[in-house]
């Protein structure tokens, strides 16, 4: 197997190139990549030597965005371990669960958690606490003070970092992100979404950097950039566009749903955000009208791409020059460079240019399957294609469009339905901010379709006035049977809207369903 510089180098490298240079800005800490390299050292001596952590353990790390996270991935990774992070959002059964089907040996966990700081599993020999009384991690890092650990040399299949999956439809699984793997993913993500990226370059982190930011987080680690944390524990707009001016924040990683939420702040339009080069987005499709408002307030800026934690999200990507263009409306790019896409039937036949099919991916980006999980991992891999699990399908010129997920798709009357087509008619409205739609079953059709939508406080609408509305614009049996109008929609801890649970608690709520579907 290839041998291939351990990831925890790109600390090195940023500590040798730019010593001084601001590395973590979070409140009043302004750490430089030196006392970043440093810190790393010693939390990395004293996991190996005091912790008994060894190459191939896995530490799980339950923290909320701060230095120490950071800290804790180029530590684990330097002493040969595998990250294994958690949303700090998670319950401890999450947690537990994480330990039992991972086998973690080490968990550094926030003091504030405390119901996680003390939880039971089978494989945990050690616990490190950061924060609180005396706060243990410091304590550690003061005693090995001066330690500077070389990173080990990896080969390129050696795991780094287990992404857990969103467990749409089981528990999470914890999918294997390699060193070599990872080394891609950084040279693809500044090729493709953030040319001409260095260390000048200042990122602001407004996700978890447990999950997909801190991808984003590697990515400008390996120019050397800074990475802005916000001090609140939950997102604030009005904070996040404050430090976008005082910082000149250049690039960020959000979600959809957090991008309309800057979108709409006021001070979008009260601050200064001309600094903006690189507004990345990703972890579910942006619905038209989010995207033509996001471009209006901040000008062609916008970058999607697309792809899941088993991908790393590099399968497709649109830049900025493509948002806008009425030909690309709802694409969510062309296959990143080295991978390649493929939309199949059941059977795993290829279907031609504009035929919906599962989105099937190769290349490099790929992970290498589930830990401890065969069967998870033959599920999702068919002929060496990656399964995603999302429907889609390729125009003429190679940009995909996702219809979306598999499971999602319900079936009423004998057609295939499609959520996304319909939330998408549904945002035309000029009340309506947020919505979701799903199927539950039925007598007469099989399935119907409900939707649940958010709209503006001083709205005089009805549900069957926004039927009336779709019924102007789609197919009468697209339209939902039901629209109902709530004050929010529950998220996730990474900011989607998780379909699954919204129908799951609508259907709890319910007594029979059923519903006029023309």
């Amino acid at each position: 197997m290839q041998t291939v510089a351990n990831l925890s180098n790109f600390l090195v490298l940023a500590a040798r190139q730019f010593p001084d240079r601001p590395a973590i800005i979070h409140g009043d800490l302004s750490q430089s990549w030196a006392q970043t390299r440093a810190r790393v050292g010693a939390l990395a001596a004293g996991l190996r030597d005091e912790l008994g952590i060894e190459p191939g353990d896995r530490v799980v790390v339950h923290l909320p965005n701060g230095a120490p996270l950071l800290e804790s991935m180029w530590a684990v990774w330097s002493i040969g371990a595998i990250w294994v992070p958690s949303n700090i959002r998670s319950m401890p059964k999450d947690l537990a669960w994480i330990f039992e089907s991972t086998g973690a040996r080490g968990l550094i966990c926030d003091a504030e958690a405390r119901d996680h700081v003390g939880i039971e599993a089978d494989t945990l020999e050690t616990r490190l606490v950061s924060g609180g009384q005396n706060d243990p991690y410091e304590a550690l890092l003061a005693r090995h003070t001066g330690a500077d650990l070389r990173p080990m040399v990896m080969q390129y299949g050696d795991p780094a970092w287990f992404f857990m999956t969103s467990g749409t439809t089981s528990k999470p699984k914890a999918a294997i992100l390699t060193h070599g793997q990872m080394a891609y993913i950084v040279t693809n993500h500044i090729a493709d979404l953030m040319p001409g990226l260095s260390e000048r370059d200042v990122s602001l982190a407004v996700a978890p950097l447990s999950h997909g930011a801190g991808t984003h987080y590697l990515i400008q680690s390996a120019r050397g950039g800074a990475t802005v944390i916000p001090e609140g524990r939950s997102f604030d707009a009005a904070e996040a566009w404050a430090l976008v001016e005082r910082y000149g924040v250049t690039n960020m990683f959000t979600v959809p749903t957090i991008l309309k939420m800057l979108v709409e702040h006021p001070d979008v339009a009260s601050r200064d955000h001309s600094s903006l080069r690189h507004v990345i987005y990703a972890g579910a499709p942006m619905f038209a009208v989010d995207q033509r408002r996001a471009l209006l307030a901040l000008g062609p800026v916008l970058v999607q791409y697309y792809g899941l934690g088993e991908v790393t999200g590099c399968i497709t990507g649109l830049h900025p020059d493509l948002h806008g263009d009425p030909d690309r409306t709802g694409s969510c790019g062309v296959a990143r460079t080295g991978m390649q896409i493929d939309i199949q039937d059941p059977e795993g036949r290829s279907l031609p240019s504009g035929e919906i099919g599962e989105i099937c991916t190769i290349g490099p980006g790929v992970c290498a399957g589930y830990w401890n999980n065969e069967q998870a991992t033959a599920k999702s891999f068919r002929d060496g294609w990656f399964l995603t699990g999302d429907m889609g399908y390729l125009d003429a010129n190679g940009f995909l469009y996702l219809t979306g997920r598999a499971s999602e798709m319900y079936i009423s009357g004998g057609s295939n339905l499609s959520p996304r087509e319909i939330e998408e008619e549904l945002l035309e409205h000029d009340a309506v901010q947020e919505v979701c739609v799903f199927g539950v079953p039925d007598d007469k059709w099989g399935e119907i379709g409900v939707a649940i939508a958010v709209t503006d406080a001083d709205a005089d609408l009805s549900g069957e006035s926004l039927r009336a509305f779709l019924k102007s614009r789609l197919t009468g049996y697209k339209v939902p049977a039901r629209i109902e109008i709530r004050e929010a929609l529950p998220k996730s801890p990474n900011g989607k809207i998780v379909r699954k649970d919204v129908r799951a608690e609508w259907i709890a709520s319910q007594p029979a369903n059923t519903g006029d579907r023309t």
